[in-house]
């Protein structure tokens, strides 16, 4: 077990996050992007589990996305969902972006 366990965590948490935001606020923005960075993630450890390619690299993109939305919302807003995105996206550009750089 490889780096498919932080993808398929990742996949879940964030999607499980999305249907959360949807629910507290009714948000379809944060549901359509969980669902979608989720899917990202899901889709990248099960062609890192397959031995396909790029699935290292549609982690490493996942997290770019993931990243790109929360940061700039966690330093503008200081609160906790932001913030816990931002490390979520984080743990997966360190990750990833090791496993990627490791190929080059």
């Amino acid at each position: 077990m490889g780096l498919e366990l932080p993808a398929y965590i990742l996949s879940g948490l964030t999607a499980v996050g999305g249907a959360i935001g949807y629910a507290r606020t009714g948000s379809k923005p944060s549901l359509i992007a969980g669902a979608a960075v989720g899917l990202l993630y899901g889709l990248g450890g099960y062609r890192i589990s397959n031995s396909q390619p790029y699935g290292v690299e549609l982690g490493l993109l996942a997290s770019v996305v993931l990243g790109g939305a929360s940061v700039p919302r966690a330093i503008r807003l200081r609160k906790p969902v932001p913030i816990m995105l931002s490390l979520f996206a984080s743990y997966g550009l360190l990750t990833f972006g090791t496993a990627f750089s490791r190929t080059l």
